[in-house]
C-alpha cells in the first residue's frame, strides 16, 4: 500500500502543535485514526524519528496524526501527557475531516511514546472522552526501576544511562512515580481501558515490564493481544531509522496493526486491507 504524509497543525486547547499526517490507500470510508506518539526516552525525538511506525500504521490502513510534541517533554510530568490528552480530544472533534464520521479512535506508542499511549489510555477512561477504541503499544517504557531480567541483560550498554535520564525528566521528583498515568505498570486499576496490541521482542529491554503489563491488563479483563517478535529486531534504537530503510520486523508489525484494527471493528469485512 502506498503511503504519503503531509504536514500540519493541529490546535489543542493550549497551543499548536505541528504535526504529520499518514494517509494510505486504505478502502475504508471511514479508516481507524490513531495518534502516534513517538519514541525518544522523553529527552527528545520528532515525528521524523518515529516515521517508520507512523507508516506502518498507515500501510495496516489507518489515517496517522504524529504530533511533534518534543518540547513538552522539556518539562516534567504531566506537561506531556496533557498535551496528548488535548490532541487525542482534538482528534475526536476532528475525525469526521481527517478520516471519517465514523472512524475508530486509537492511540500508539513506541517506547517513551508508549507509556504516553498507555497513561493516555488511562486518562481517556477516566474522562469519558468519545471512546478510545484501542492502544498499540510497543517496546512501551513503563517501569521506571529498569529491574526485569530483559532490562539487566541491557545494563552494560551505554544506553541504560539514557532510560536513567530520560525517567528523571519525565517524572521530575519521586512523588509522581506513585502517579498511574506517568507511570502505567504501577497502577493498581486496570479494568475497563481500551482493548491492548503490546508488541515486543527478544532482544528488546522493556520486553518483561511489556508482557506484565499484558498480563495484568488481562487479569484485569481487558482485551490484549501481545506478541515477542523474534530477535534480532534492534529495538527500540531501530524505530527512528532512516526513512527509507526496510527493517526485517516492518511487515510482522503491519500485519499484527491491521488484524487489531479489524478484531476491534474498525474495518468492515468487506474492505479489509491486505496483509
Amino acid at each position: 500500500m502506498h503511503v504519503s504524509w503531509t504536514e500540519d497543525v493541529l490546535e489543542s486547547e493550549a497551543c499548536s502543535v505541528p504535526v504529520r499526517i499518514y494517509r494510505g490507500t486504505s478502502p475504508e470510508k471511514a479508516p481507524p485514526l490513531v495518534l502516534h506518539l513517538h519514541g525518544g526516552t522523553f529527552l527528545g525525538g520528532s515525528p521524523a524519528e518515529g516515521h517508520s511506525v507512523a507508516a506502518v500504521l498507515a500501510e495496516a490502513g489507518a489515517v496517522v496524526v504524529a504530533p511533534d510534541y518534543s518540547r513538552a517533554t522539556e518539562h516534567p510530568f504531566p506537561r506531556a501527557l496533557e498535551l496528548a490528552f488535548e490532541l487525542l480530544g482534538s482528534l475526536y472533534r476532528l475525525r469526521a475531516r481527517l478520516a471519517g464520521p465514523k472512524s475508530a479512535l486509537y492511540v500508539a506508542g513506541e517506547e517513551a511514546g508508549g507509556n504516553l499511549a498507555a497513561g493516555l489510555a488511562l486518562k481517556a477512561r477516566d474522562r469519558c472522552v468519545g471512546g478510545l477504541d484501542g492502544q498499540i503499544l510497543l517496546s512501551p517504557m513503563l517501569d521506571p526501576c529498569m529491574a526485569t531480567g530483559s532490562f539487566r541483560r541491557e545494563s552494560t550498554n551505554p544506553r541504560g544511562c539514557r532510560w536513567t535520564e530520560g525517567w528523571n525528566r519525565y517524572l521530575g521528583f519521586a512523588a509522581n512515580a506513585c502517579h498511574p498515568y506517568a507511570v502505567p505498570a504501577f497502577s493498581a486499576r486496570l479494568a475497563s481501558l481500551a482493548p491492548a496490541l503490546i508488541v515486543t521482542a527478544e532482544d528488546d529491554p522493556m520486553r518483561d515490564e511489556s508482557l506484565n503489563y499484558a498480563c495484568r491488563l488481562r487479569q484485569a479483563g481487558v482485551r490484549v493481544s501481545e506478541h515477542v517478535l523474534p530477535g534480532p529486531t534492534g529495538w527500540p534504537a531501530s524505530y527512528s531509522g532512516p526513512a527509507e530503510s526496510r527493517p526485517k520486523w516492518r511487515q510482522a508489525i503491519r500485519t499484527l496493526f491491521a488484524k487489531f484494527f479489524q478484531e476491534t471493528g474498525a474495518f468492515s469485512a468487506q474492505a479489509k486491507p491486505s496483509t
